[in-house]
């Protein structure tokens, strides 16, 4: 063999593991909602660049141009809506709120960093003047930031969706397995599934509010009011699919267990959730979704920290920049929505058997 046949074979070679790299890594962008990166890596490892080419139009150049269309119509015809709050706000308008409330936590944070200072230099006067008994830690409690505003509504949309999924997940396996269970669950499900937050929030707040009587406890009462109710509506989905999950394993497995005369939590472990994972990974996106729309409004009904919150106060506040905030907070709600989700999908990628894989 000749050294152009080595060579040949030798990029050929690196070619083809190239390829198989990007196609292993395609799984994950799909994940992501990257998939746009795939036909941009082949066409630059030279993998017929015309194709690509029209597979980097429909996945990148598509959706690029529907926002840009969305973005001009909304720039020409926003102006022309008169509200009692002035034009309503476009693009630009709203981008340059997105600076303010960036000035804003930069300007919070400051204060805080400020008062902080303070109160060392205060302590350490008194501990040199032999005070050490009137030093005292304060928190700043200053106004919360935007910023503050969306950690604290992320904090509670995954604590809600936790107690919901530690409830709904064995509940829907015991449903799954026992026709008795179904039937002692069925009538609560299609009862309580279609109640609103709402109708939740108000009987959630009077319990709490009897229950959890301190003012010092790990969470504050406004937190667990917001958190609950995201778990009173958000547990059915995943109840509803991982009792589908469990139900519809293969009869041969589940007669094969018999055999092994396995034990209940053998069985479980082994056979039910490897099986039912694909549905209860399903049903927990789904209810990651319900619990963030559920979240919103209540923390607008019930006026507790928040996004949900941050809207209310500025419809309430009038000002002229009011409407634009109030725009970027729809915008920033749509795109943890949408991270979430995302989220979720990449851990069902990595726990289950998909064709992702």
């Amino acid at each position: 063999m000749t050294a152009i046949d080595t060579d040949t074979l030798d990029n050929e070679a690196r070619r083809a593991r190239r390829f198989s790299r990007i196609n292993k890594a395609d799984a994950w962008f799909r994940v992501f909602g990257l998939s746009w990166l795939t036909p941009i890596l082949k066409a630059a490892a030279g993998d017929n660049p015309r194709a690509q080419a029209g597979e980097i139009w429909r996945l990148l150049g598509v959706p690029l141009l529907a926002i840009a269309v969305f973005l001009m119509m909304w720039a020409t015809l926003a102006p022309r809506v008169q509200t009692s709050l002035g034009a309503v706000p476009g693009p630009a308008q709203v981008w340059e709120q997105v600076g303010e409330l960036r000035q804003d936590a930069i300007r919070e944070g400051e204060r805080a960093a400020a008062f902080y200072e303070r109160q060392d230099a205060r302590n350490a006067d008194l501990i040199a003047n032999g005070n050490a008994d009137r030093v005292r830690e304060r928190v700043y409690t200053g106004k919360p930031t935007y910023y503050d505003q969306i950690w604290t509504s992320i904090k509670t949309v995954f604590f809600g969706f936790l107690i919901a999924s530690i409830v709904a997940i064995p509940l829907g396996i015991a449903a799954g397995l026992s026709v008795t269970a179904n039937a002692a669950l069925n009538p609560l499900i299609q009862i309580f599934k279609p109640v609103s937050p709402l109708a939740w929030l108000p009987i959630v707040t009077m319990i709490v509010s009897a229950v959890y009587t301190t003012n010092d406890g790990m969470f504050s009462k406004s937190f667990l009011i917001s958190a609950i109710t995201v778990t009173l509506c958000s547990l059915w989905p995943t109840l509803i699919n991982t009792a589908l999950g469990v139900s519809s394993i293969d009869k041969d497995l589940v007669s094969v267990s018999r055999v092994l005369k396995m034990n209940t939590y053998t069985k479980i472990t082994k056979l039910v959730l490897p099986s039912a994972l694909p549905l209860i990974f399903t049903g927990l996106r789904l209810s990651l979704g319900v619990g963030w729309m559920v979240l919103i409004a209540a923390e607008m009904l019930a006026q507790n920290p928040g996004l949900g919150k941050f809207v209310w106060d500025e419809f309430q506040n009038g000002s002229s920049q009011s409407l634009a905030r109030i725009m970027v907070a729809v915008f920033t709600i749509g795109i943890i929505g949408f991270l979430l989700d995302r989220v979720m999908y990449a851990l069902q990628s990595m726990f289950t058997f998909s064709n992702n894989r």
